[in-house]
């Protein structure tokens, strides 16, 4: 795991976060556009979180996350006049005959709303253990798109889940204010895991 990122005096962990959810701009005039750069830095910053959970067992599912990032940096790279949403960027890459980084979205959406509902699902009871809130979440998410290897993997990264008080402890001093700051985070990121889940099930982001 990657060495976890100093918390500034008076902060929390997410203000370590190159970029949030909460600052990631939407265009509703536009059909909820989504801003392709500041969503990637957001999912991006997510993945370190994944090194507070302490484990080795976790290296796979931020690499997974990485990965889909890189899809979408390499086509925003490639096409950047046409990538200047994910909605855009989708829709110009289909019509390029090509489907790499909408297939990186779907995969990178699908990590985002798992990990987006195992902190909500804890955050809101504070007597779970984070491995039952991913447990959950993971039957609800993910579960059904994997293979029974990765499904092995998966597994093993919950169980390796550190116990909610040490957990909490690493992400700020004021537990009032972690909460709050998290229920924010997760609240943004839930309203734009939403928006392109209605998208990828929309025609325009059909590859087939």
């Amino acid at each position: 795991m990657a060495a976890v990122a100093q918390i500034p005096q008076g902060g929390t962990y997410l203000h370590t976060f190159q970029r949030s959810f909460t600052d990631v701009p939407i265009d509703e005039s536009k059909g909820n556009a989504i801003s392709t750069t500041e969503f990637l830095d957001a999912a991006e910053s997510l993945t370190t979180m994944f090194d507070l959970l302490g484990s080795v067992a976790f290296f796979p599912v931020k690499k997974d996350l990485l990965g889909n990032v890189q899809k979408l940096r390499k086509r925003q790279l490639a096409a950047p006049a046409e990538s200047e949403t994910i909605q855009d960027l989708v829709k110009n890459e289909i019509k390029s005959k090509s489907h790499t980084a909408t297939e990186g979205l779907v995969w990178l959406v699908r990590g985002l709303d798992f990990t987006c509902i195992a902190l909500k699902q804890n955050v809101s009871d504070s007597g779970e253990e984070l491995s039952n809130s991913f447990r959950s979440s993971y039957d609800q998410t993910l579960r059904t798109h994997h293979s029974f290897f990765v499904k092995t993997i998966f597994s093993k990264a919950m169980i390796a889940c550190p116990y909610r008080k040490d957990f909490y402890a690493k992400l700020g001093d004021d537990n009032q204010k972690v909460n709050e700051e998290l229920a924010e985070y997760l609240e943004a990121l839930e309203k734009i895991v939403g928006i392109l889940k209605t998208f990828l099930d929309s025609k325009e982001a059909k590859w087939k």
